[in-house]
């Protein structure tokens, strides 16, 4: 049931009827054709663009075609007035019946708000990914909760969903991790160590380096790293994507799928990758010019293999093979995304962190190239989160060395505060965490609003005195429901299958958060209003047949609030202590 796309069919069928009669010529195009709450609620409960996108291409004024479609809306049982303003906006009032058979709508179907829109295409959401050499921290929990979220709502609106977290495990990262765990495996020997050329000091692998002494012994004490390097690497990235896997549930993520780019070394899957874009002449071998803005010292101009991404929408051509043979970085990720494409997704979406950035538009190029423009990549950057208590920079104990840990966050204030925090800004806006802002029992704290408004519904279901089930909920005289607090609850819960549309459009699951702040508002408005006019009070004494109409509307609007949480990841709480 989507009240917004019930509308859109009643245009586009009035506009049709227009054009039967040669009122508006026959062909035109409807795609462009929206329907939505206007800006300025006042105007009506809903607005369509009609009249203003088929002018051009109709060759009329916008006022004549919003004259000749309103009398055509008005007809509709649905409509109580249509009327046009300006140059051809065209404002729509609904009857009260519509709002009311919402709140029956959500009551019985289980699956409201779900959308057919995705038509089951397979999408791959690669989120995290971050190296394998220690815990994850709170620039990691940004885009763990958002990847996490994100996957949801796709999987809500009807795409085939896969989370797969790539494991950077092919590069010289994981031998600094290597000597590192060997020399917390000397510490565990009772030697002096010291952690230098980089090496990672952090606590969390003191347990990995006794782990590593419980395996083998001393048979590695004092040896070579020809004799070493390559077991321990090994047994310390299983250690840490152990830990990986460990922080991500505690978070409440699992994923589908971690892919090794290690495994893409030595098998011919970036020969293969190379290859494919050879056969159409993106690959060839020429020398880049110098970095803009101040040269390098140790610059000096060299032919290497380039990948030709101009072709595809690039600043400039990228290195995928250096100069002495080995590949670049950016090599295995062209194999990976090749692989993704050759698994049959039918759209890919990266999460990375804000200082991918620059990576932004040579990843798009590539997977354009590699897929023939079949295949789109949406990469989502995360902003920095900056921590705070109180208004004032936040540092907690950094048990990893250098950094804050994802469990340093969710320890202080708990994984469903963190989760719905996380997403209460844009994924490409800066975000202040203030962990006692978190906690605070107030309207300005999002997590709290919006909890507290599906514990007060639960609070009336326990109270009332009557069948309180969906069913004989769905079955109550919804005629009731006739103040305008009301039924402005109801439009907003009508707003929920549009708005998980258009955040699945647009890979944006903050709106998620945004609308059930919002929706939470609305509720606790008619709340408080009860506290002066009992009539608006969900529970009234002596009367059921009312109080069975204002509780089923309670009870759609904590069917809402505990679907949006649940795309969010969030548990809704029952009650607030």
């Amino acid at each position: 049931m989507n009240v917004f796309a019930d509308i859109r069919a009643l245009v586009i069928e009035a506009l049709e009827t227009l054009a039967a009669s040669g009122t508006l010529p026959g062909g035109l195009a409807y795609d462009n054709v929206a329907v939505e709450p206007p800006r300025d609620a006042g105007h009506g409960d809903m607005a369509t663009n009609a009249a203003m996108v088929l002018a051009k291409p109709a060759g009329m004024k916008p006022r004549d075609i919003a004259d000749a479609l309103a009398p055509l809306l008005s007809g509709d049982d649905r409509i109580s007035d249509a009327s046009v303003a300006g140059p051809g906006f065209l404002n729509m009032r609904l009857a009260d019946r519509v709002w009311q058979n919402v709140v029956r709508g959500v009551l019985t179907n289980p699956g409201y708000g779900r959308s057919d829109a995705g038509q089951g295409r397979k999408v791959n959401v690669e989120y995290v990914s971050a190296n394998p050499t220690g815990p994850l921290h709170v620039g990691h929990t940004r885009g763990a909760v958002f990847g996490d979220a994100l996957a949801s709502l796709l999987d809500y609106a009807g795409y085939e969903v896969t989370r797969e977290y790539y494991i950077n495990d092919g590069g010289a990262q994981v031998d600094v991790l290597a000597r590192s765990v060997y020399l917390r495996y000397l510490e565990a020997h009772g030697q002096e160590v010291a952690f230098e050329d980089g090496t990672y000091p952090g606590e969390y692998l003191k347990d990995v380096g006794q782990a590593l002494k419980d395996k083998v012994g001393d048979q590695f004490v004092d040896k070579g790293e020809q004799y070493w390097l390559e077991e321990v690497r090994e047994f310390a990235t299983e250690a840490m994507i152990t830990m990986i896997r460990e922080d991500l549930a505690a978070i409440g993520v699992e994923m589908d799928v971690f892919y090794s780019e290690k495994s893409l070394y030595g098998t011919g899957q970036i020969e293969a990758a190379i290859a494919d874009l050879e056969s159409k002449d993106l690959i060839y071998r020429g020398t880049l010019e110098p970095p803009k803005g101040k040269v390098p010292e140790d610059w000096e101009p060299r032919e290497q293999m380039l990948f030709r991404s101009t072709a595809h929408g690039d600043d400039v051509d990228r290195p995928i093979q250096k100069s002495d043979g080995s590949w670049t970085y950016f090599a295995p990720d062209i194999a990976y995304h090749y692989d993704k494409i050759s698994r049959g997704y039918d759209a890919l979406i990266d999460v990375f962190g804000a200082d991918h950035g620059g990576y932004v538009k040579r990843m798009k190029a590539a997977v354009s190239a590699l897929s023939d423009g079949k295949v789109p990549v949406d990469i989502k950057l995360c902003q920095l989160v900056r921590l705070f208590k109180d208004g004032a920079p936040f540092k907690m104990s950094k048990r990893a060395g250098t950094f804050i840990t994802l469990r340093d966050v969710v320890n202080e204030v708990g994984a469903d505060v963190t989760r719905f925090t996380m997403l209460t800004r844009k994924n490409d806006a800066p975000l202040d965490f203030d962990f006692a802002k978190a906690v605070e029992q107030s309207k300005d704290n999002p997590v709290f609003y919006v909890q507290y408004a599906h514990a007060r519904v639960q609070s009336v279901l326990r109270k009332a005195e009557i069948d309180v089930s969906d069913a004989a909920l769905a079955d109550a005289d919804l005629g009731k429901l006739d103040h305008e607090a009301e039924l402005d609850l109801a439009r907003k819960i009508a707003e929920w299958p549009r708005l998980v549309e258009i955040a699945s459009r647009t890979n944006e699951p903050h709106r998620i958060a945004f609308y059930l702040y919002d929706l939470a508002g609305v509720f606790h408005s008619l709340w408080n209003r009860g506290n002066d006019e009992p009539s608006l009070r969900f529970l009234q004494e002596g009367d059921e047949a009312t109080s069975r109409a204002k509780i089923a509307l309670a009870r759609a609007t904590a069917v809402v609030i505990a679907q949006g949480l649940g795309i969010l990841g969030v548990t809704p709480a029952d009650e607030m202590r």
